[in-house]
């Protein structure tokens, strides 16, 4: 049984996600329902931000990445391999840590090749890395929230090309915005100094966070309506 601890890797999250939501999912959620959820509490927690509300800010986009999972498995899309190809210790713009792109107006991306060597282990490990590379003290949470997201709607944006395409190239598309989209989940994170993976752990300590059941058995009516 996939498990959720303080020391989760961002697989074995992504495995929990699999085994405790893939049978509601299937049932239930085609790519587009599972988007539209995704957007619901990105939305929430954007919403949070305005409002100065950290507990609405993190509960939602906590539930809102367990929608982006879910995503990455209707895709089988490895997340932690997505993300450490993306931003290997490094920005995946200007491929410097810290980011210097608003300091040297970068405006052509610069090719990075990723080290295993130094290729981070756990979940926390890999929002720590996101801290040195983006310092939260270089922007405000209003600023981190915005980035969230645009970077949601260009991973939209990708979901929607490969639903028309259908092809390998559309679908490195969804690759890599949803490593970034996964980066900006993470810069809000480090605004609010917030231990992700262990919430996590408490979050979905037995299964799922609302019917505790391995399967989820929360009905579609019920998570349609389901206000946090």
């Amino acid at each position: 049984m996939a498990q959720v601890t303080p020391n989760t890797t961002i697989q074995e999250y992504q495995d929990f996600v699999r085994e405790v939501y893939s049978v509601p999912n299937d049932r239930y959620y085609d790519t587009s329902n599972m988007l539209t959820n995704i957007q619901r509490f990105v939305m929430r927690g954007i919403k949070g931000i305005r409002k100065n509300d950290n507990g609405k800010i993190t509960l939602n986009l906590l539930i809102a990445q367990s929608w982006f999972m879910s995503l990455m498995n209707r895709f089988h899309i490895p997340l932690e391999k997505a993300v450490w190809e993306r931003f290997p210790f490094r920005c995946s713009y200007c491929a410097q840590c810290p980011c210097v792109c608003k300091a040297q107006k970068v405006t052509a991306r610069v090719h990075s090749t990723p080290n295993t060597t130094n290729m981070p282990r756990a979940y926390e490990d890999f929002q720590a890395m996101f801290m040195k590379i983006y310092p939260p003290s270089t922007r405000s949470i209003e600023h981190a929230g915005i980035h969230l997201s645009e970077e949601l709607g260009e991973l939209s944006e990708a979901v929607l090309k490969y639903q028309g395409m259908r092809d390998e190239e559309s679908l490195k598309e969804i690759t890599a915005e949803a490593a970034d989209f996964f980066s900006c989940l993470m810069g809000v994170f480090n605004s609010l100094n917030f231990p992700t993976a262990k919430e996590l752990s408490a979050l979905f300590s037995n299964n799922c966070h609302i019917c505790k059941k391995a399967p989820c058995e929360c009905t579609h009516a019920f998570v349609t309506a389901f206000e946090s």
